[in-house]
């Protein structure tokens, strides 16, 4: 009987954490996840707009919803899971669907993704253990740099500049898209490389722990 009463609590806080705030902005940005690649698709110069505007609106709420969590006091099980799966999967998406487009080469894209299922899956591990690693300066200017440059990317074209009348010539958002993820991939690596670190040292002071204790 007790065992019931424990899964319909469950199932009852279940379905309010996904009810919340926070969560609802989540799902949002899941949802708004095939809309940026169908105006992407379009490949025209007001598609793209709305690409890159729906990216960063996207980018948006995930500042909000982490706000949000906090300040509401209603950070969550099923938040924790979701916030970074969406992040995920908007930033890989986007970028596996500039492959054909000519926007992002192929093994830029590899290396991006194979980073990403290295580092979720040394997470999931440490947590496993029992450590907590947290994101560091790397990863959080890693991030900066990807988000900007994949909305340079979805914008996509040449767009002319001006000042006060004067022709300051074009700039080239694919260019300025791919050099800042390139730039990302920097400190994409220097971040696995603190993640990897970090996650040795916790375990080392894990088992000399232990070992004292035992």
């Amino acid at each position: 009987m007790e065992g019931e009463v424990d899964k319909r609590e469950r199932r009852r806080t279940l379905a309010q954490d996904a009810l919340n705030i926070p969560n609802l902005l989540t799902f949002a940005r899941i949802v708004m996840i095939p809309l940026c690649l169908w105006f992407l698709d379009q490949n025209t110069l007001r598609g793209c707009y709305f690409a890159g505007l729906t990216f960063t609106i996207a980018a948006f709420t995930d500042l909000l919803d982490g706000y949000l969590a906090r300040k509401l006091n209603v950070v969550s099980v099923l938040g924790k899971l979701l916030d970074p799966l969406a992040d995920k999967l908007i930033v890989m998406a986007s970028l596996i669907w500039m492959v054909p487009m000519g926007r992002m080469p192929t093994w830029a894209v590899i290396i991006l993704i194979g980073r990403e299922i290295s580092i979720t899956g040394l997470r999931s591990v440490a947590a496993s253990e029992g450590v907590v690693i947290s994101a560091g300066q790397e990863g959080k200017t890693k991030t900066a740099l990807q988000m900007i440059g994949i909305i340079a990317l979805l914008l996509g074209y040449k767009y002319p500049l001006s000042y006060a009348g004067i022709d300051l010539g074009e700039v080239d958002l694919q260019r300025v898209g791919r050099a800042l993820v390139y730039l990302s991939m920097i400190f994409s690596v220097a971040s696995a490389a603190q993640y990897v670190g970090l996650f040795s040292a916790a375990v080392d002071a894990k088992d000399r722990k232990l070992k004292g204790e035992g």
